[in-house]
């Protein structure tokens, strides 16, 4: 799929003539897929919307207004996770003046990040993403790539216990840290583990994600699309794609992705409109099998 730059549509024919694949194929693909949070038996959709890079912006008019446009098609379309952090320059000023734009969104389900060293400044920075993001309580709060977890994970307790979040995890990507998250999820059993899976770096199915389904808990998987758009440039995309309701290597990617048993979420991160519609479909229809799921990957492996 070639991923051109998409300017702000005005409508739906607009939306509809930038997609390369037939929005009347999908109009009767069925419900929304969801996924349920161990913990609580709380459901999600299963696709959210990551804010590294493409949230982080100086914040324009035409920026925000762009951003404000993606946001609103992701609540359109059934969208609920949205992942930031302090890391992630002015991700989180962004987001919070997008839904200030937009007055809120009742499906919203907010999670960001601790990235800091100390009590002190792990709970400074939490009230900070309070004010950025205009919530008065996070769904999710998590510590970045474990970073002084220990410290954190105390104070993430108490205001979990004081019901200033809901639940908390912790995080890692890059394949970065999976000895030591490994011993931090036998250990604590957090709410939420995030981490790096797609089709091309499947580390994660060894160890980590059978870990997270024993142990009940929610995955949220970062980096779904990875190095994975070059290799697919120009390929045509399997008939048999169409079997599991999948128009799109975008899709293709995702629905291998959260057709994991372990996975809750992915979190594909996008600036571009057309490219949200075109990853929130994958939360659409239904999930390959398991002997599809073996088929994507030898056409995967044999491009």
């Amino acid at each position: 799929m070639n991923r051109r730059d998409f300017t702000l549509f005005s409508g739906a024919s607009l939306l509809a003539a930038a997609m390369p694949f037939s929005l009347d194929a999908q109009k009767s693909r069925g419900s929304l897929i969801k996924k349920s949070i161990p913990a609580t038996a709380e459901l999600i959709t299963a696709i959210g919307m990551g804010s590294w890079h493409t949230f982080d912006v100086s914040g324009t008019e035409q920026e925000l207004q762009i951003r404000t446009e993606i946001l609103r098609l992701f609540f359109e379309q059934g969208g609920q996770f949205i992942d930031s952090s302090p890391m992630y320059g002015s991700s989180e000023k962004i987001i919070g003046q997008c839904l200030k734009n937009l007055e809120g969104s009742k499906s919203l389900f907010s999670a960001t990040k601790i990235w800091t060293e100390g009590e002190d400044k792990g709970i400074a920075q939490m009230q900070r993403s309070q004010k950025l993001w205009g919530v008065e309580q996070f769904d999710l709060m998590q510590i970045h790539n474990l970073r002084d977890w220990n410290t954190h994970l105390k104070t993430l307790r108490r205001w979990k216990e004081l019901e200033r979040v809901r639940y908390i995890g912790v995080t890692t990507s890059h394949g970065l840290r999976h000895d030591q998250l490994i011993q931090v999820l036998k250990k604590e059993k957090p709410d939420f583990v995030q981490l790096t899976y797609n089709i091309n770096d499947r580390e994660v199915e060894t160890r980590l994600l059978p870990l997270a389904q024993d142990l009940g808990i929610a995955v949220i998987v970062n980096r779904p699309f990875t190095g994975l758009f070059g290799r697919v440039k120009d390929k045509p995309l399997p008939d048999y794609a169409k079997e599991f309701d999948c128009y799109s290597w975008a899709q293709f990617f995702l629905k291998f992705v959260i057709s994991h048993p372990a996975v809750t979420c992915a979190i594909p991160a996008t600036s571009k409109i057309k490219h949200m519609y075109d990853n929130m479909q994958a939360a659409k229809g239904v999930l390959p099998d398991l002997k599809q799921r073996q088929q994507m990957l030898t056409s995967f492996e044999t491009l």
